[in-house]
């Protein structure tokens, strides 16, 4: 008897059946369960965010921010308000950055290269230092309390220069154009001279040449630096708390902070939401303009020469504002923070200079009784604990973005669960970090079956922080992989390494000095983000970056600032080991 043909299979057996075959695979498995981890850690806090609002009790906040007498102050002022400052931080990060990096990399200006290395270093510092800083020289009487340095030298500062948008902006920008610096000089780097002077031969002025030739090769590193600054003046806490508060010069960040902080958690939420959605499309017009752009082809097989501008006249001046422009940056900034945390009386510097607020015992005569920094267990444990969280989350944020890393890119015969993967990893990017904490609380601040409330602890921070953290480590894991063959991995198969084994024996020793690197980055920016930990932070678990917030809203001036400059100190040195690990010299060192 003939006998039946088998059943036809409908297409969603077919998916189903290659579902059950991919899932037998290590990698596969491998990637179905990190997958598993980042939706825990990245989509259920947004998840349990948006539904909190959507509950019971939660809905009328949507009309009080977006259509009640109140949205003025709670959504629509503050919203201009971030928008003028982004806007500001973009504007002035990108022709500052791009300046000093025509400067560093075009010119003949001796000293480049440190100028180089000097407009690096304000993007290593936490943000909140230039603001203090600024606060330490700038303050008038306008909200009472001790003033600045140059009120105290008896220079009148006008209140638009002391507080609100102007000092915001100027903060921020003085922090992000090392971010359009890199950027734009890694791209002037890349120009070939051999070009340029051939469009000189045929007549083009130097205009013209700048024009049609080096813009076209910058433009998308201009446009990726000004967008990036724009998205980070937007959502930046830090600064306009403490220039823009005092004269309620309120942002989304510092509205979102302020509803959650007094308990109104419902329409804290709904700004975290909108604040989050301004994010994402920042990040999302940028990479449309850039990856829209077309192409440029600057590197051949044929090679090119650098091509250093001869500004005769004008060296000196340009040297001078190049100089001036890194010297209010980065050293004057660093100096009055040092030189404010010395003074007997706040900014005062004819009060005479001591080092009680560093290391002095508890007196009444100094900061109501408050020991110095080293001499104040608070301090030390929240150094302690700002160390540690760092630490973890480097870690765990590094085994996180290797796994997933793996997945990414050793995944095979699935489509779907790299670009998945890949997808759900860069998500945090887009969050900034007040609303992630804001998104942790509502997730992870009560109980969730068997799991306790995580709230004040330091479990909530490091998952918070790995989440934060893990669209650079993946990023840092990837790149570190791509330079390990297959052929490697392929003889471990055949001596019968398993894919942990693999992992841990050929994979990890062969991308550490990659994934150390990633890892100092990650540590660098848990140890100076305060937007991240504000929410998070208690007196019971102190962070550095949070008492530092506490002491300059307490008008104890040198404890903040001393504080700052040992998170500083920590940044930089991290900073400087990393890059020093990393060995790869910057294009704008190269033939100085």
């Amino acid at each position: 008897m003939p006998t039946a043909p088998p059943p036809r299979r409908t297409a969603a057996g077919v998916r189903l059946a290659r579902a059950r075959t991919a899932l037998t695979r290590p990698t596969a498995v491998l990637g179905a369960c990190t997958l598993l981890i980042l939706t825990v850690l990245v989509v259920a806090p947004l998840v349990g965010l948006v539904n909190t609002t959507l509950m019971e009790g939660g809905r009328d906040a949507w009309g009080d921010v977006f259509a009640s007498p109140m949205s003025e102050n709670l959504l629509w002022r503050p919203m201009g308000n971030s928008i003028l400052v982004g806007v500001a931080t973009a504007a002035g990060s990108t022709v500052i950055g791009g300046f000093l990096a025509w400067v560093v990399v075009m010119t003949r200006i001796p000293g480049r290269w440190l100028l180089g290395l000097l407009a690096t270093i304000p993007f290593a510092l936490p943000s909140f230092a230039l603001a203090l800083a600024w606060e330490s020289v700038f303050r008038n009487g306008l909200i009472g309390g001790s003033t600045g340095i140059l009120v105290n030298l008896g220079v009148a500062v006008p209140d638009w220069l002391a507080w609100g948008p102007v000092p915001v902006s100027a903060t921020l920008t003085a922090h992000y154009f090392s971010l359009s610096f890199m950027l734009i000089a890694a791209a002037l780097a890349s120009v070939n001279g051999d070009l340029m002077e051939a469009a000189e031969l045929t007549g083009a002025s130097t205009l013209r040449v700048a024009r049609d030739i080096a813009l076209p090769v910058v433009a998308p590193a201009m446009v990726s630096g000004a967008l990036l600054a724009f998205a980070e003046g937007v959502s930046n806490f830090v600064t306009p708390a403490l220039l823009g508060l005092p004269v309620r010069f309120h942002t989304l960040s510092t509205r979102l902070y302020g509803a959650i902080s007094t308990g109104d958690v419902s329409r804290g939420y709904v700004l975290s939401i909108v604040l989050i959605v301004v994010a994402a499309m920042i990040m999302y017009a940028s990479t449309r303009l850039t990856g829209g752009r077309r192409n440029f082809a600057t590197i051949t097989g044929k090679g090119g020469r650098r091509r250093s501008v001869d500004l005769g006249p004008w060296a000196r001046p340009v040297a001078a504002l190049a100089w001036l422009l890194v010297a209010c940056t980065t050293v004057v900034p660093g100096a009055v923070l040092v030189l404010s945390s010395l003074t007997r009386r706040t900014n005062d510097f004819t009060s005479g200079f001591t080092l009680h607020y560093w290391i002095g015992g508890s007196d009444p005569a100094f900061a109501q009784g408050r020991p110095g920094i080293l001499n104040n267990p608070q301090i030390l444990q929240a150094t302690g604990n700002t160390v540690l969280l760092g630490v973890c989350v480097a870690l765990g944020a590094g085994v996180l973005g290797l796994l997933v890393s793996y997945a990414i890119t050793r995944s095979t015969g699935s489509r779907w669960l790299p670009g998945t993967l890949g997808v759900v990893s860069f998500v945090p990017f887009l969050i900034p970090g007040i609303a992630l904490g804001a998104a942790f609380i509502a997730q992870f601040g009560a109980p969730i079956g068997p799991i306790p409330s995580l709230y004040g602890t330091f479990a909530i921070l490091v998952l918070a922080g790995i989440a934060a953290t893990i669209p650079f480590a993946v990023r840092s894991g990837t790149s570190a992989l791509s330079q390990v063959s297959r052929d490697v991995e392929e003889s471990a198969v055949m001596a019968g390494a398993g894919l942990f084994r693999r992992i841990g024996a050929v994979i990890a020793p062969l991308t550490a000095r990659g994934l150390f690197t990633g890892g100092v980055l990650v540590f660098v920016q848990m140890v100076r983000d305060l937007s991240l930990v504000v929410l998070l932070a208690t007196p019971a678990m102190p962070v550095l970056a949070v008492l530092t917030y506490q002491y300059s809203s307490e008008n104890f001036t040198q404890l903040a600032n001393a504080v700052t400059v040992v998170i500083a100190v920590i940044s930089v040195g991290a900073t400087v080991l990393a890059r020093r690990l990393e060995g790869a010299a910057q294009p704008w060192n190269q033939n100085s």
